[in-house]
């Protein structure tokens, strides 16, 4: 490595008065780009937008992409490190995606890095990763018989025999053991491995092996005969394996090894054993990982007066704003107007991006927008491998007309982007939480557009307030759709006193009112399915002593762990920690253990004692792990194999379902009694949503709504469907009370394992932030769960007027005193999280 760099350092030193540098922005959180010079036989290969490899501190490697090429001598005249190498032919960032990440770093406080880090995929992305290798003092007759070596120690050194390296991340894998260091170590110190480190490339092309006739078979057919007399007539499965082979090239040029193996029904060793004896070649080609849809397009059908109505006022919108919101009442047809302007679009050889909340959602319209479509369409999500996200990447860059994706897909380099759709705009889904930069992707899609003269539109039947807000200041324009597609009628509301039939002792199980299962069993025995909600997975979400009051809390976190009944352990939703469970109270050794409260898995547990015969499934977190999930769970309820589908919000998304004759939402009350200005909003949208699902293609469906205090207005809306008393109200009580959409909002975490520090230095930094901003600065308080992953936390709002010119003084003012707090003795280690606009 070193010498390495010497050499590049004396190539990039020559003709100095012309030297090339490179501003590059690398994958960590630096507060500004770095400098590196240019090797002299560099210069005509850099390029902005393509990625080099470079040095970062003593023996890192990264790969960085080159924000802008210059000649200007860094300040102080200081020596910058060369560029090692580079890695791209072409560029594979554009100029509008550094104008974006630009935005984000300045609007959410965040660093270039960590917007690139947050933008590229990982298969794009590279860092400098341990390896090992075997070291001089290695001698294969007397190293593996040191007496000194355990099973392990010589484990490592026969692997590396057969590797030549390893990287100390598969260590634990490989050995079966969390801590590996030891062994390492003692490896070292004998100088029997040695460490290096090396570039790691994280994406590798998908490689398909082929087969063809070797010369001179390939060119002179006739010469075949003499093929098979290089076969002995023992060899029986290579005769068959040349035999199928040449009965696939009368129908084909390339063929696959997979194709001739499976025609012949041999392994690849026979194979392998033709290409010995020159009679085949065995070669590889790189093919795509994206799958594709082999069916024609069917095009669009005729769509009704209210959509036509509602495509027609979107045009006119557009011609006055970038913006529209698309306000449709749940089942109102939005999607099919959203297919009718893709198509206009595409036409034009623009690019579409059709954004939403859920990974849940995609199966359903992907499957939608290929029917119109056909191939035009590709997925990009965070269930893919990082592999399936870089050839998504490279084909936004060629073209590829419809992209479908959650938020991540706004940071795809679109060639020549024409709308941005973001469907369910409403969703906190949109909101990036962690880590930085903390982005909404709403907002992100009204900005990308702007870079590309594009048009954003957002659709949903229950807007949020900023939205909102934005047509009545007319930034966006507004198209609405109050009734739904075919003139169906909206759900029929109830709500359910769940008070009320405690009191009677009718639901003594605390989770189905008797109003719901019976509604429940009248619904089945009509052939139709049901969906229940409640936002809340596992069994119980307490554990407690029926004595002392004591609870099964997370050793991490000040949080209940919550028991789940399928693994019967206690998990921690925060951490990840599980516990097995308690025999005995900790505090005073009773048994008299209870599980209070309910989520998903009870209500799926419970539902089956009440109604025996139903079939029921369950959409959660814990049940759509791994990539086809979400869609293996919906195909069960689409095909009508499940009759009751048990879920979190994950239901409440645009999904669509033909035979929902019942919703059942359980638990109202946790939903509006929750501690954030936004509650009653969210509670509104959610219950709204989920009663949507009901009744959306043959008859009206039926709502049970399931509430303590039946008397919140918000259950009044619900079941008024008036929107416009919701908006009204809690536009008044935001205005009161200096919330969003008339005030920004920035709020300040700080973390830090040792409680007194965090409480000491928020006090600080608050202290400090009122000095300039006065009363506008709020805390600093703890948050409702001041401890996660053993780090407590201290959080200070800020809340500030909608001028942009006090929003920069306020952001730069916050970014000095984080620096201030990182030099101050004591403080070093506080970390501090800046969420502009927290969702």
């Amino acid at each position: 490595m070193d010498s390495l760099l010497f050499f590049l350092e004396e190539d990039a030193k020559q003709d100095a008065p012309n030297r090339t540098f490179v501003d590059v922005v690398l994958p960590i959180p630096l507060p500004r780009l770095y400098t590196y010079s240019v090797p002299f036989h560099f210069v005509e290969d850099v390029q902005v937008g393509i990625r080099v490899e470079v040095q970062f501190g003593k023996n890192r490697l990264y790969s960085g992409v080159v924000r802008r090429i210059h000649n200007e001598t860094p300040e102080g005249n200081r020596s910058p490190k060369p560029i090692i190498a580079i890695l791209d032919e072409t560029p594979i960032v554009t100029e509008k995606q550094f104008k974006l990440w630009e935005w984000l770093a300045d609007y959410y406080v965040a660093t270039m890095g960590e917007v690139m880090n947050a933008a590229m995929p990982a298969g794009l992305k590279l860092s400098s990763e341990t390896k090992i290798i075997l070291g001089p003092a290695f001698d294969e007759e007397h190293s593996l018989r040191d007496p000194y070596l355990n099973n392990k120690d010589t484990f490592v050194l026969e692997t590396l025999q057969q590797t030549n390296e390893l990287s100390i991340d598969v260590l634990p894998k490989i050995l079966k053991q969390k801590t590996v260091y030891p062994i390492v170590k003692k490896l070292l110190e004998k100088e029997l491995i040695c460490i290096r480190e090396e570039l790691k490339t994280k994406y590798k092309p998908k490689q398909i092996v082929m087969v063809r006739l070797a010369e001179p078979y390939l060119s002179d057919s006739t010469q075949l005969k003499n093929a098979f007399q290089l076969i002995s007539s023992r060899a029986q499965r290579q005769m068959e394996a040349l035999m199928a082979f040449i009965q696939i090239s009368k129908t084909k040029t390339e063929i696959t090894r997979k194709e001739v193996c499976d025609k012949a029904k041999v392994d690849t060793s026979v194979i392998k054993k033709l290409a010995e004896k020159g009679i085949l070649d065995i070669y590889s080609v790189e093919v795509s990982r994206l799958v594709g849809y082999d069916k024609e397009g069917i095009g669009n059908y005729k769509l009704s007066d209210t959509q036509q109505k509602a495509l027609d006022e979107i045009h006119a919108c557009f011609e006055e704003k970038n913006a529209v919101l698309l306000h449709g009442v749940t089942g109102s047809g939005k999607t099919q107007v959203f297919v009718e302007l893709m198509s206009e679009i595409i036409a034009t050889g623009r690019q579409v991006l059709y954004l939403l909340p859920e990974i849940a959602l995609t199966a359903q319209i992907v499957g939608r927008l290929q029917k119109h479509f056909g191939d035009k369409v590709v997925v990009y999500h965070s269930k893919f491998n990082n592999n399936e996200r870089v050839e998504i990447w490279r084909s936004a860059l060629e073209g590829t007309p419809i992209i479908i994706g959650a938020r991540s897909s706004l940071f795809l380099p679109f060639k020549d982007l024409g709308l941005i759709i973001v469907d369910e705009e409403h969703d906190p889904s949109y909101k990036q939480t962690d880590p930085a930069p903390r982005y909404n992707a709403r907002d992100t899609a009204v900005f990308l557009t702007y870079l590309y003269n594009a048009k954003t539109l957002l659709g949903t039947a229950t807007p949020s307030l900023e939205s909102y807000r934005n047509v009545k200041e007319k930034k966006y324009g507004l198209v609405e759709m109050t009734q739904r597609f075919g003139g169906l009628a909206l759900p029929e509301i109830n709500i359910v006193n769940a008070a009320q039939s405690q009191n009677k002792g009718l639901n003594k199980n605390t989770i189905f009112t008797p109003e719901l299962l019976q509604a429940l069993q009248r619904t089945l025995d009509n052939g139709e399915q049901a969906i229940l909600f409640q936002n809340r997975r596992g069994y119980a979400p307490v554990y407690r002593c029926n004595t002392c009051g004591w609870t099964s809390d997370c050793v991490h976190c000040d949080v209940s762990m919550t028991y789940h009944k399928f693994s019967n352990d206690l998990h921690c939703h925060y951490c990840g920690y599980k516990h097995k469970l308690p025999k005995a109270c900790k505090a005073c050794g009773s048994v008299g253990l209870v599980v209070q409260g309910f989520g998903t898995e009870k209500i799926e547990d419970e539902l089956k004692i009440y109604l025996p015969d139903v079939r029921v499934v369950r959409m959660d977190w814990d049940t759509v792990k791994g990539r086809s999930g979400h869609n293996r769970i919906i195909k069960l309820f689409e095909n009508k194999e499940v009759d009751v589908l048990v879920g979190t919000q994950m239901v409440t998304k645009g999904l669509d379902f033909d035979n929902v004759g019942l919703v059942g939402v359980l638990s109202a009350d946790q939903m509006l009694n929750f501690p954030d200005f936004r509650a009653t909003e969210r509670a509104y949208q959610l219950i709204t949503q989920v009663a949507g699902r009901a009744g959306r293609k043959k008859k009206q469906g039926k709502v049970y709504i399931q509430a303590y205090n039946v008397k919140h207005p918000i259950l009044k809306e619900v079941k008024e469907n008036n929107f416009r008393d919701f908006l009204n109200r809690e536009m008044r009580e935001r205005f009161d009370f200096l919330y969003p959409p008339f005030h920004r909002l920035i709020k300040i975490q700080l973390k830090h394992k040792k409680n007194d520090v965090v409480t000491r230095a928020a006090k600080f930094f608050a202290e400090s932030l009122r000095q300039k901003l006065g009363d506008r600065v709020l805390g600093p308080a703890p948050p409702g769960i001041a401890r996660v992953r053993n780090y407590y936390m201290m959080d200070i709002m800020l809340k500030l007027g909608l001028g942009s010119k006090g929003l920069k003084q306020v952001k730069y003012l916050v970014n000095e005193l984080q620096k201030q707090l990182k030099s101050t003795k004591g403080y070093t280690t506080v970390r501090v999280l800046i969420d502009v606009d927290p969702y």
